[in-house]
């Protein structure tokens, strides 16, 4: 690839640095991070801080550069009768906007109240041979900000900051469950049964075993045979890999937290998640109240509970009582000229993965303040238990927020007769077509067949609850480094 002209500068730049000094040292000991440094006591001496400049304003005999790490920026002076003329001159020469340095000097405030590091001596710490875009323009083609994530973070405060977040959300909802007396725990990504939702799964071979294998859709069947061995609190922050459609709100390759504990229903998990997410957006925020389409919303108030038969009759004019086989469903959903999309065609889904589609497609767009979604078709949920009053029914909930699922949980099915039954009855749906029906997974039906007690388990797109919390156009504008498709730079 043909350099450009400033990038041949750079690179000549470096060659000079390098008959100096490394261009590249292996360490520079700093006392403080930048975001620290801006509270320090003016005429505080020996202060080391290093960063990436993003800024620079280079004078006869002084500059001014800006320095940035992921939380702040800080200002430094660099002044020649300070550093020495020669290194004066070096460092006007020599450093560009994106290069690194570390610094030792003294805290002052200038005369506009610029917190500022007084330098008496810099260290060259490592040099951008690539200039970064324009400060006033930045990097705003989304594709780039995806692809470039890296030029992104420095480049966008408003990125920055939708990572801390983040960041920041995943930390609070680990502590928040230990101190419920929960444990962390790892499951297999490669696994050989693609059990624990109903979704298409990636596959692969292992090599050493000679086997197929295949992502992990979830990691629901592993959490729930730790709690057969006796870990009654248990949760994962898990990577999970679906491979279906990609949108604005959907991903194949995601982050899910999962959790279950035994001897909960899922009214006690409703509750649970409810005073979670409360205390994770107070923590955030600051308060309890997020804005949606421009709405706010004060998460402390009620949150409805609403029927998933009531709201198919509500928006898609459809009773699944009535209309409550596959073949009579798809007849309604035609006569009604419905358009629903789906990866599978709809003529080869189950009942369950056809009210679902549907549901998705008429109904779930609509419901924008958290609610809770329970009354869930038994088809729908192979893994749940059903409900005691209407056996054609679940005990589960999801909540929506946003038009979006956020959280899916239920109380779960731990009757190892009944769970095989209804496995069979996935499988079979599989093999007539629908990739997005379960398979049997024996291994799983045994480890019920221990004993289990009455358990509930939930788990939460992190991902998407992030994007709906930041009011994010695209789910991948809060995933660090989603996948892309290649470019062929040759």
């Amino acid at each position: 690839m043909e350099l450009s002209e400033q990038e041949i500068v750079r690179r000549k730049k470096l060659d000079e640095i390098s008959k100096n000094t490394n261009p590249y040292p292996d360490r520079f000991e700093i006392t403080h991070e930048l975001l620290d440094a801006k509270k320090i006591t003016d005429g505080t001496n020996g202060i080391r801080v290093a960063g990436r400049i993003i800024l620079m304003r280079k004078m006869g005999k002084l500059s001014f550069i800006t320095i940035r790490d992921l939380h702040a920026e800080l200002q430094l002076s660099i002044k020649s009768d300070i550093v020495g003329e020669k290194n004066y001159e070096l460092f006007k020469s020599m450093f560009d906007i994106g290069d690194f340095i570390g610094v030792e000097g003294e805290m002052f405030t200038t005369n506009t109240g610029e917190k500022t590091v007084r330098a008496t001596t810099y260290t060259f710490l490592g040099k951008a041979l690539r200039p970064l875009p324009e400060k006033f323009h930045g990097l705003i083609d989304r594709e780039l900000c995806y692809r470039n994530r890296y030029v992104d973070l420095i480049m966008n405060e408003e990125t920055r900051r939708k990572f801390i977040l983040r960041f920041e959300f995943i930390k609070y909802i680990r502590r928040y469950l230990e101190d419920l007396g929960y444990i962390e725990i790892e499951t297999p990504i490669l696994i050989n049964k693609p059990s624990g939702a109903l979704a298409r799964p990636f596959t692969s071979h292992h090599n050493a075993l000679d086997i197929n294998v295949y992502l992990r859709i979830a990691p629901e069947t592993y959490l729930k045979r730790a709690v057969v061995g006796g870990i009654n609190k248990v949760f994962e922050i898990a990577r999970c890999f679906r491979n279906e459609g990609i949108d604005a709100t959907h991903l194949q390759d995601f982050t899910m937290i999962e959790g279950y504990c035994a001897y909960y229903d899922y009214k006690d998990t409703m509750k649970l998640i409810k005073d979670m997410l409360i205390s994770v957006i107070n923590h955030l925020f600051g308060n309890t109240i997020i804005k949606l389409n421009g709405n706010t919303i004060d998460l402390s108030q009620e949150w409805k509970i609403v029927n998933f038969k009531e709201v198919l009759l509500e928006y898609a004019a459809i009773d699944i009582g009535i209309y409550n086989t596959k073949e009579k469903l798809l007849s309604r959903i035609k006569e009604l000229n419905l358009e629903i999309e789906s990866d599978t065609d709809i003529n080869l889904l189950g009942f369950g993965n056809l009210v679902d589609v549907l549901y998705k497609k008429r109904a779930r767009p609509y419901i924008i303040n958290p609610t809770f979604l329970i009354g869930h078709p038994i088809e729908l949920s192979p893994l749940a238990r059903a409900n005691d009053d209407d056996k054609s029914l679940t005990d589960r909930f999801q909540l929506i927020i946003n038009g979006a699922e956020v959280v899916n949980a239920y109380s779960e099915l731990v009757d190892p007769i009944e769970q095989k039954k209804r496995l069979e009855e996935q499988s079979s749906l599989n093999l007539l077509g629908d990739e997005e029906a379960m398979v049997m997974d024996t291994e799983y039906i045994e480890s019920m067949e221990y004993g289990l007690p009455p358990i509930s388990g939930w788990g939460m797109g992190v991902d998407r609850f992030i994007q709906i919390i930041t009011e994010s156009d695209n789910i991948r504008d809060i995933v660090l480094f989603p996948l892309m498709r290649p470019v062929n730079k040759e």
